[in-house]
């Protein structure tokens, strides 16, 4: 249970870097005190199923992804959101950024 706790803390602390926010900043938006994040993200405390759900809508995410890790249709569709808002040119910059991302894990894993 305890590595389930650290490994989800991890991804919190990811994400909210990720968007640029402090604990103060994610507390807020999330409607939750700063010392619950804090336990949350340090896998000290498992949160209850209401602040799971807060954290999800507040950091975009899946809660598949918050607590397994897994990305799933969920997060394929908010990323579909964000890319669908893209005009054609950014679309194809995107598009050559992720092929330059997926060469370079390829080439590293061989």
């Amino acid at each position: 249970m305890d590595d389930l706790l650290n490994q989800m803390g991890k991804r919190l602390v990811a994400r909210r870097k990720q968007l640029r926010l402090t604990q103060e900043e994610l507390a807020e938006c999330a409607d939750m005190t700063t010392q619950t994040i804090s336990t949350a993200e340090t896998g000290k405390k498992a949160l209850r199923p209401e602040n799971i759900i807060k954290l999800c809508v507040a950091l975009d995410i899946s809660a598949d992804y918050l607590l397994m890790g897994k990305v799933g249709s969920d997060d394929y569709d908010l990323l579909s959101q964000k890319v669908s808002q893209l005009n054609p040119s950014q679309y194809r910059h995107l598009e050559d950024m992720i092929d330059a991302y997926i060469a370079a894990i390829n080439e590293r894993e061989t």
